[in-house]
């Protein structure tokens, strides 16, 4: 099948191997760079992901990103317990 190519987001499964932090700082790399982000502000993403735990790294991938891709998840803890950076 054939189709119309749609304007969706990206969708990121947490739960699922695209969700481990490594794969998060791969997307968020290649992210930065289509979005246009200078190279200095593309280590500065990476390093402030790093800086932190998983949900650090979540929360920091979902600031600067939030509206390109959607993370979904079922863990509850991402889902309530993430504060604004």
């Amino acid at each position: 099948m054939i189709r119309k190519t749609k304007n969706a987001p990206l969708v990121i499964n947490l739960d699922g191997p695209a969700g481990n932090v490594f794969s998060l700082m791969n997307n968020a790399k290649r992210l930065a760079r289509e979005i246009g982000y200078p190279f200095e502000k593309q280590n500065t993403i990476c390093e402030k992901m790093m800086s932190g735990d998983y949900a650090n790294a979540v929360r920091t991938f979902d600031k600067y990103f939030g509206e390109y891709v959607v993370l979904e998840t079922t863990n509850e803890e991402l889902l309530t317990g993430i504060s604004p950076i």
